[in-house]
């Protein structure tokens, strides 16, 4: 039997070609997130507060080998946190734990409900709630980080009014190494049919799914990007939208967009050509720097993308 060691060690392999980077300092203005109840995740947390009341969170999980602070500053989610007044909470994983500080996605001790990784985010979300008076959470995650907010989204779908995966995974797509290694590889083994009864287990009372925007690059060589076509039809399946889509093909990307049955944007799965495994920005915008690792430069800006649909930047107060 293979130990956890040897999971987080080869799974970590197949997530990132590269070299290890160093997990760098706290960057400035961030403060830290230290009490927040139990953390079987063992995990730790800080958050940018903006400079007038809110009541909007944006949780953000990097991707492996990414300080989180450093995604959020390069992606230019801190340019839009400061400019459209929302928290933003970082979650960080440590090498410790995982050898390339990879959140532990494939592993049912984290990313199952209420367990590890997964209830150590829950506690730092629901901590940021009471303290700032927070009405509504939003999620994003790129690649295990990704993965990752497909869990926190399918486990809580209460919790958060929105979500975003970047070249990341459907949840439960894999609980152990080779099917983690089949689905990155592959796509899920599953139809999204099977995806969509595995996510209700737990969730039958559920009436209402939050909003999910789907992003992958044509090119991604690490997570197939079959893993963001299913995902994008098992949410629109859970949300019980009409299988039809409108698809709308532009110069740089594709967009497939599922509606509710109020008549608004629920799923929406972007399709960028050309790019790797990664997440886009666009360097015109205040705070982009698409030469840091997984950043890619493109006509779309992947952080302003997601909060247009998410509505984030019409909250401003």
């Amino acid at each position: 039997m293979l130990t956890v060691y040897k999971y987080i060690s080869w799974i970590s392999l197949l997530f990132i070609c590269l070299p290890t980077l160093a997990i760098s300092q706290p960057l400035a203005n961030f403060q830290s997130l230290t009490d927040f109840g139990d953390n079987p995740g063992d995990l730790t947390a800080s958050y940018l507060s903006p400079s007038k009341q809110t009541k909007s969170l944006v949780v953000l999980l990097h991707g492996c080998i990414q300080q989180g602070e450093s995604l959020a500053k390069q992606s230019g989610f801190v340019a839009l946190a400061n400019q459209h007044n929302f928290t933003l909470l970082l979650p960080q994983q440590s090498s410790k734990n995982n050898v390339k500080a990879c959140f532990n996605w494939f592993s049912e001790q984290d990313s199952a409900k209420d367990e590890g990784e997964v209830l150590s985010i829950k506690n730092m979300i629901n901590t940021l709630k009471t303290q700032s008076g927070i009405e509504d959470v939003y999620i994003a995650g790129l690649s295990a980080g990704g993965a990752m907010a497909s869990a926190l989204l399918t486990h809580y779908p209460g919790l958060f009014s929105a979500g975003a995966v970047i070249a990341g995974l459907p949840y439960p797509c894999a609980n152990d190494l080779a099917k983690a290694i089949s689905c990155m590889r592959n796509g899920p083994s599953q139809s999204a049919v099977e995806l969509v009864e595995l996510a209700k287990k737990g969730n039958e009372t559920v009436k209402k799914w939050p909003r999910l925007i789907v992003i992958t690059g044509s090119e991604d060589k690490v997570v197939n990007p079959k893993n963001s076509h299913y995902l994008a039809l098992q949410w629109s399946k859970l949300s019980e939208n009409s299988p039809a889509k409108n698809k709308t093909s532009l110069t740089d990307y594709q967009v497939s967009l599922w509606h509710n049955s109020e008549k608004q944007p629920q799923v929406k799965l972007v399709d960028i050509n050309g790019v790797g495994h990664g997440l886009t920005v666009n360097s015109r915008f205040e705070g982009r720097d698409s030469s840091a690792p997984f950043l890619y430069e493109s006509s779309l800006d992947s952080a302003l993308y997601i909060i247009e649909f998410w509505g984030v930047n019409k909250k401003t107060q």
